[in-house]
């Protein structure tokens, strides 16, 4: 009796599907490695290529020509990334809760407004005069973790997760005595991990890329973090790669500045951290997408 092993045609055309994306995911970024560890001359003469023809670290001997500037950055970034996202973790899950609550009197008119702040924007000047004239945290890093503490999306990613824990779990802990917070935090929390991780995972990014508010709020060197500083000494190699002062920059030292690779090297030193993260987070992250789906 042979062993006969009938072909899923459905199933092979979506795992060739996602080998496809997986595959066009990973080149760009094998590029980017390559062209990093690529001198500048070959760089120039032949272009990009997958496989350098001439290697060289001058692009991340430059990176780190300053290593307390770079390690500063490192340590402002990770700050801001850890602390941001726990505290957003627990206000969006405190905030999503009541509104799965059936019990709860206004879950559809709180939703609503949680919903109607995605339309609508109060402006970029009333936000900076909020920021820096009433709550006065400009150089402060209360600046850069204010601002991405609460998003409408993942407050309705959250409830839509929320809505499918079992509301008898709720009801005989309230018969076996244990408050709302007892029940938020040694019940829902625990329940909701998946959902955390995956939300845990886009908010750390938001954080970890995040530069724009930097550029609004910090004038000052003390709290700079990682992608302000790239983009600053990317700006800079673009001055001196444009600058017509030719002269001026050969006596600086900068007239064979790598700035290809360098603009390389920066990418990798600004997303590699959470590239190691991720793996970590992914069976969590594909389960918090499959069962935190958003319900009406």
């Amino acid at each position: 009796m042979t062993n006969s092993k009938t072909i899923n045609l459905p199933n092979v055309v979506i795992n060739s599907f996602f080998i496809v994306v997986c595959f066009l995911i990973a080149v760009p970024f094998a590029l980017v490695v390559a062209v990093s560890i690529t001198s500048e001359q070959s760089l120039i003469q032949h272009g990009y290529q997958f496989i350098p023809r001439q290697l060289s670290l001058e692009a991340f001997r430059i990176s780190f020509e300053q290593p307390e500037v770079l390690i500063k950055g490192y340590g402002v970034t990770i700050l801001v990334t850890v602390v941001g996202t726990v505290l957003s973790l627990l206000m969006t899950a405190m905030t999503a809760y009541p509104m799965s609550r059936r019990d709860f009197r206004y879950n559809r008119p709180m939703t609503f407004y949680i919903f109607f702040t995605m339309l609508f924007s109060g402006g970029l000047i009333p936000y900076y005069i909020l920021i820096t004239q009433y709550l006065h945290l400009k150089n402060t890093l209360g600046s850069l973790i204010i601002p991405l503490l609460l998003n409408p999306f993942n407050i309705l990613i959250m409830k839509g997760f929320l809505d499918k824990i079992s509301k008898e779990i709720i009801e005989s802990a309230k018969v076996d005595g244990a408050g709302e917070y007892r029940i938020f935090f040694r019940i829902i929390l625990p329940l909701s991990t998946p959902a955390l991780a995956t939300l845990g995972l886009f908010i750390a990014f938001a954080y970890w890329n995040d530069w724009y508010y930097a550029l609004l709020f910090i004038d000052n060197d003390t709290y700079i973090p990682l992608q302000l500083l790239l983009v600053r000494i990317l700006s800079q190699i673009e001055f001196l790669a444009n600058s017509p002062l030719a002269e001026a920059a050969s006596k600086l030292q900068y007239a064979n500045f790598p700035t290809l690779s360098v603009r390389m090297a920066m990418a990798i030193l600004a997303g590699g951290p959470m590239l190691v993260i991720f793996p970590f987070f992914q069976k969590y992250f594909v389960k918090g997408i499959a069962v935190g789906s958003l319900k009406g």
